[in-house]
Formats: structure tokens, sequence, C-alpha cells
């Protein structure tokens, strides 16, 4: 099970709890069908041969109706078909339990447990007790009700669990049932249970930053990190170590999918305040040298030690931190990896070079062959990075990932401005002839990054601010200047911010359309060509627009006209 699992209440054992109930206990007594001595000698050596789940030995601070996640997702993969064995006898007579458990006891499968009085919470208590061995078969993942096509299909079982685990999430978490269900596609109601918990931990960060006027923590990403559920992701093959089939990782921003649709992926859109806390966190501890780095995408991994591999579609160096109580997880990087080595095993250890992401931020290519080595304990990474086609995205999703603090790279972004490239093992003169100042990778301690000074440009805005923004362009003012906009004060975007970007592009375009249009052979015939289209941009040419003076008023070209009418006049 994966370790990210927290809960958002406490059991407090000061709560005076409820007295009770005795009412049916006398019933209950009388229904007995053995004593309590005949019970106990039925229950030697039970404990062996029923043991409860492993991880039921792990300390447990809630009560004992707040079951673990570990239980749910087991309970919530069931369904009607289920074989399952109850232990017999378990509950001691004399209790209202122990009329229904022998009862429902005899079930063979959980579809005839719910018809003979059990319910889904029996299920998760007596699970967690070892009083219930499950045989199978079981859903690989829990029953997802969004898709459901049709409700023919589904059984009693599957409708008794959807609903009662709905509302004991909602509970539990002090979340409402709309919350619950509106969560991204694949999404199953523990992950998005959880991913809500973030999600509200990431607003009272930012929250709280901002009224304090100070940087985002270490201890609080971990905090989101922990809060956060992981999806299992099949599709990163190239990083996914040896015997697994899949590893704890997310993307949110900017990707480009296997048929070729550049979106930003759908927790990016829903939890705006996760992305928005890990995009403040590296935004206010850029150090001045660094102050290029531009991102559009951040990878989250979670307890895995990735194999290596070169990543494929990065544009420039990718930003690495990873977080969390954990030993070894180095980052072996080869720097020198220009890819024609055809077999990355072949590559020397001796080349590559060792560095403790626990210790600080890493900046690096992430093209060139890379791996992490094994750990002990709990250790997440987030990587910054940039996709190859940051420039085809289309324009909503670059606004929408600079409202949430992204720093986006501009259209003509060099990629190796803060890196040079892999020298390689053919052309290492070549690059060091061109390259000699730049660094193949750069390591920044944590010392140095909480020293630095927060950029100004591209302030972090919160949802609903996002939701009214209105980017304000060079036109208002100088850039860099500050300016108010819906009542907040921001910076005004440098050249290249989307809407010089978009300007830029029409301008282009009208230049080359005009170009075109001069050079046919109409527009020769009637002695255009492209000297005429140059003349259209002429000094002169200006200077008889500026001639013209404000509406109302006669223009020159109008007075003349009016002059030699009436000398005309006059003659005739």
């Amino acid at each position: 099970m994966p370790l990210y699992f927290r809960r958002a209440n406490s059991f407090d054992p000061t709560k005076p709890r409820k007295p009770r109930s005795t009412e049916g206990r006398e019933e209950a007594k009388a229904a007995a069908k053995m004593t309590s001595e005949e019970w106990k000698k039925k229950q030697a050596g039970m404990d062996k041969k029923w043991p409860a789940p492993a991880y039921m030995s792990k300390p447990h601070d809630h009560g004992a109706t707040c079951y673990r996640d570990e239980t749910y997702e087991v309970t919530t993969r069931w369904m009607a078909e289920t074989k399952i064995a109850y232990r017999p006898h378990a509950k001691a007579p004399g209790s209202k339990s122990h009329v229904r458990y022998e009862k429902y006891s005899k079930a063979k499968t959980v579809g005839e447990a719910l018809k003979l009085g059990s319910w889904p919470a029996d299920w998760c208590w007596d699970y967690e007790r070892g009083f219930i061995k499950v045989i199978g078969p079981v859903r690989d993942e829990p029953l997802d009700s969004s898709k459901i096509t049709n409700e023919d299909e589904t059984t009693d079982v599957d409708k008794a669990i959807w609903r009662w685990y709905l509302r004991e999430l909602a509970k539990r978490h002090e979340l409402t049932i709309e919350d619950l269900k509106g969560g991204c596609s694949g999404e199953s109601l523990i992950m998005r249970a959880h991913r809500l918990l973030s999600q509200r931990e990431a607003r009272r960060i930012l929250k709280d930053a901002e009224k304090e006027k100070r940087k985002i923590t270490n201890d609080e990403v971990l905090t989101v990190l922990r809060k956060w559920s992981f999806g299992k992701n099949t599709n990163r093959v190239n990083v996914t170590p040896e015997n697994q089939e899949w590893v704890w990782s997310d993307t949110l921003g900017l990707l480009r999918d296997r048929i070729g649709d550049i979106h930003l992926t759908p927790p990016t859109k829903t939890y705006p305040e996760v992305i928005g806390v890990l995009n403040k966190y590296l935004h206010d501890r850029i150090p001045p040298e660094m102050k290029s780095f531009r991102w559009t995408s951040i990878n989250l991994n979670c307890n895995y030690a990735a194999k290596r591999h070169r990543d494929g579609n990065n544009f420039g160096p990718s930003a690495i931190q990873a977080f969390g109580d954990f030993e070894g997880g180095c980052l072996n990087y080869w720097p020198e990896d220009d890819r024609t080595c055809d077999k990355e095993e072949k590559m020397k250890a001796a080349d590559s070079v060792k560095l403790n992401l626990k210790d600080g931020l890493c900046l690096f290519n992430g093209n060139c062959s890379h791996s992490v080595d094994d750990f002990k304990g709990e250790r997440y990474s987030v990587v910054f990075f940039c996709v190859r086609c940051f420039n085809e995205a289309p324009q909503e999703c670059k606004d929408q990932l600079r409202s949430v603090g992204a720093l986006y790279p501009e259209p003509d972004a060099d990629r190796y401005a803060l890196l040079r490239p892999p020298r390689g093992y053919a052309n290492k003169k070549e690059v060091e002839a061109k390259y000699k100042k730049k660094q193949s990778h750069k390591f920044y301690p944590c010392s140095k990054m909480d020293k630095a000074d927060s950029p100004a440009a591209y302030p972090l805005l919160t949802i609903s601010d996002r939701i009214a923004r209105e980017w304000v362009t060079a036109k208002a003012g100088k850039a860099g200047a500050i300016v108010k906009v819906k009542g907040r004060k921001e910076a005004v975007p440098k050249k290249g911010a989307a809407s010089q970007e978009k300007k830029a592009q029409a301008k282009a375009k009208s230049k080359a359309k005009a170009k075109a249009k001069a050079d046919s052979p109409k527009g020769k015939a009637s002695g255009g060509g492209a000297d005429k289209a140059a003349a259209k941009s002429t000094p002169a040419r200006k200077e008889k627009k500026e001639q013209l003076v404000t509406p109302g008023k006669t223009t020159k070209r109008a007075a003349d006209t009016q002059d030699a009418a009436a000398a005309k006049k006059k003659t005739n």
C-alpha cells in the first residue's frame, strides 16, 4: 500500500462517549445457542488460523469504527460473486452482534452476506479482526460509478458499497458528497478525497504565506505531497523499475498525449492550489543565476527508484528536488551523454555524478541519462521541466499556467541559456570552445535557496483571481512597472508575454501578405512590386499620416482643396 494516505481528523479520547444501548440485550441472551464457557473452548487456536491483516499491527490513534485506508482498498473491490469464508462463532454469545453474526456468517459470497443482514460497515469490522477470508474474485480497482453506462448491470452489492463509502469518506474528511462526485476522470473515491485534502491544505498554506509575507517551506511542500493521492502510472515504462508494472507518478501542467494533442492535465485544472504551492516554492527560491529558468510542467513521484533512462521530450534544463524522511535515493547523472551511445548500459559509472536531492535543488539536462539509487523510507521527488512543444500550446493553456505561478518560456527561448549541451565522446573540443563558461549541471543547497529573493514578475494568484484574470500588456505602462489589476498590484509582463507574442505573430503575417501581393504579376503591372510595398512604410508616408489633425477639425488636404475652389470661383 502507498504511504501517502493520511486522515483529516483524529480520535479524541477525552471526548465523552455515547452510552451503549442496552435495548434487546435480554432477547440476545435468550437467543444464544451456547454458553460463554462453550464459546471460549471453540475459540482455542482460532487466532492463529484466522489472523488479522498485517497492517493492523501498526499504531492507530483513531476510534475502533474509523477503519483504515487499507481496509477500504480491499472491501471496495468486492463484488456480489466474491467468495468469502467467515470464522466460526467469532463473536461472544449474549450480545446482539453474536445473534446477527451467527446468521450472516453462513454466507459463502458477499452477495449472500448482504441478503442475510450484513452491511459494508460489518465487512470492514470483521475483515480488520480476521473474521473474514477472501477467496475471490475481486475487482482490479474499486467500482467507478462515473463509468457505469447501464445501471441494470450494477448489483445490490455494488450499490451498497458505493452509497456507504461515499457517505463514509465525506464524514471522515469533512467534505460534502457533491465534492467527492466532482473529480477528474479515472479518479477513485478515495483518490478524490485525498486530493481534496491536499488541495485544502495547499489553499491554507498559500493564504498563510501571503498574509505573513513569507516563502513556502520544505515541510509545507511535504505536507501537500503526503496528502496527495498518486495515480498508478503504467505509461512511464522508461522509468519503471524491473519487476514492476507501474509507478506512483502524476504530471501537472502541460502535456502532449499519444495522438499529438497538447493540453493541461486534468488535475492541473481541478487542483490549481496544489500546483500553485509547488510553483511558488520554486519561484520564491530561484537564485539570481537561475532567474531565466522557465517551466511548463511538474512531475510528482512517490516511493520508487527510477531506473536509468533519458527524457525524450524536454526543452532546456529540468529542476529536481526530493522531500521526505529517507536514506539513499541519490540522483545518478551522466552530464556528457549526447545520446550517441546506443545503449545506456555501455556508459561507464565513472562518468556519472551523484547528487543528494534531499539537501537541495539540482538543475540538470533530463535528456541525458540519469537514474535514482535505492532508498529506505518515504521519498517524494518534484521535477520542474519544459515540454518541447511549449510554443504550439493553445494560448488558453499558457494563460492558465501563468495564473498559477508558472514562469512560462518565451517563444525565442534558448535551451542552452543556463546549461551547456553535453560534450559527448566525439565533439568535446567543439562544445568546450562554444560554451566555455557554462556548466553541465548546477546544485543549489537548501540554505542558499532559502536566502534567495523572490522575483517580482508573474505573481501567484488565488483561484478567484485566476478566474477573473485579465493580463496587462506593455501598453498599460512600462514593462516591469507595478499596476493594479482587479484591485491587485501586479507587474506588467515584459516583452515576450502572451499579448506581445500574439501581436508580433499578427504583424509578421501582415507583412508577408503585403509583400506577396506586391510581388504578384498584377502588382508589378501596376508599377508596384517590392518597391511599392516598401514605400508604404517610408518616412514620407508616415509624415503625411501625422499631418492629420483631431476629429472635427479640417485637415491640411481639405484646406488646400477649399482654397483652390474659392480661387476658381473668383476668377469666373
